[in-house]
């Protein structure tokens, strides 16, 4: 299970449009642990779930509510990248200006479950640079250019701004997070485990092929992917290469290893995906029936695997040459199910060619709590 956890809002303004699409003067998410939660930008100027149980667990007043909020903080970026560029002699720019706020917390699991606080963040931006952060140990705002010096003796002057911001990362945001962690973790119950797919492709070279195996569709990025040649893993030493988790266009994720194999070694490499979430895990045994099916790139239309706990059996030989064997178990219920691909070659195998080869400070930010705010 993961063992930290974070929620950041991410505020964005521009000094004037710039007209490009998907390019806002303002723009404001929420992200649980990286994935987007909410979302608002200038030109639709609502507030809108971007996960289902965001959808499920909070009323339409909450919506209501943090739509004004964030139209309030839409102006006042306006007004305060106003005052940035007036401070910086700016205002003859014919480029515009960006100014970004994020504020947000991180909390790790305890044995019972429930989070500790571990680190807040409440930081500015200004065209990319660092401009201003709290530092919430000793209740300070840190000023890393000159520019900032003057908002830093301001707010640091202001007591009650201090306190509430220290109070808001270490409490209320921690008590967002907690919530939402729970919230998201019953909806990954009711998700479907990864689809995953086992495919070899020729190679750059005449002697090789590329074994690639891919699992996707997935919402926890809490995922591990494991080829074995023979029962052993094989690591970088062996030439396996992992593009990492990676995000899909529907905000689920995917990753992808593959490796280099000689069309005549005659190992038997496998795939194994681990995806406690949805309680894929191939440390169960297995029980196999047969079917056939033809392996190819995601794309092509073939899915290999992951009917929550069911088995299928892909076993076929390409012209006497590389053999695939998917194994996802059904019947042998335990508390994981299991997703194991075994790859095997035979003797003189022919090349296998798959058919497609702010400045302001506004801590209340659940919308609706008035929170407390300060131009520069």
């Amino acid at each position: 299970d993961q063992k930290t956890h974070s929620l950041t809002y991410i505020y964005t303004g521009l000094s004037k449009p710039v007209g490009l699409p998907g390019i806002h003067e303002f723009t404001a998410m929420g992200l649980l642990d990286g994935r987007m939660i909410d979302y608002y930008d200038s030109e639709n100027q609502t507030k809108v779930p971007k996960q289902e149980w965001m959808r499920e667990h909070l009323p339409a007043d909450y919506w209501e509510k943090g739509t004004q909020s964030r139209r309030i903080k839409q102006q006042w970026f306006k007004v305060n990248i106003g005052i940035l560029m007036e401070r910086m002699r700016q205002n003859d720019s014919a480029s515009p200006h960006v100014l970004q706020w994020m504020v947000g917390c991180e909390g790790e699991t305890q044995p019972n479950g429930a989070l500790r606080f571990v680190h807040g963040m409440s930081k500015y931006n200004y065209d990319g640079n660092d401009f201003l952060s709290f530092d919430d140990k000793s209740r300070v705002w840190v000023a890393p250019v000159k520019e900032a010096l003057p908002s830093k003796t301001k707010w640091d002057d202001n007591q009650v701004l201090k306190e509430y911001t220290k109070g808001y990362l270490e409490n209320e945001c921690i008590d967002w997070l907690s919530k939402s962690v729970t919230s998201e973790q019953k909806q990954l119950k009711k998700a479907p485990p990864p689809d995953v797919y086992v495919f070899a492709k020729k190679s750059r070279v005449e002697t090789n092929l590329t074994l690639t195996c891919l699992a996707t569709g997935f919402y926890s990025k809490n995922i591990i992917v494991r080829i074995r040649r023979n029962g052993r893993v094989l690591t970088e030493d062996d030439g396996l290469s992992s593009s990492g988790v990676l995000p899909n266009n529907d905000e689920t994720f995917q990753r992808r290893d593959h490796v280099e194999i000689l069309k005549s070694d005659l190992s038997k490499f496998s795939c194994e995906v681990v995806h406690e979430a949805t309680r894929v895990d191939p440390k169960t045994h297995v029980c196999v029936s047969e079917n056939g099916d033809h392996p190819e790139e995601p794309g092509s239309g073939a899915r290999i695997g992951a009917e929550g706990v069911a088995l299928a059996v892909i076993a076929l030989v390409f012209g006497g040459g590389l053999g695939l064997i998917c194994l996802h178990k059904k019947g042998c219920l335990s508390k994981y199910s299991e997703l194991l691909c075994i790859i095997y070659i035979t003797a003189a195998a022919p090349v296998f060619q798959s058919s497609n080869t702010s400045v302001i400070i506004l801590l209340g930010l659940h919308e609706g709590v008035k929170g407390h705010m300060s131009v520069m």
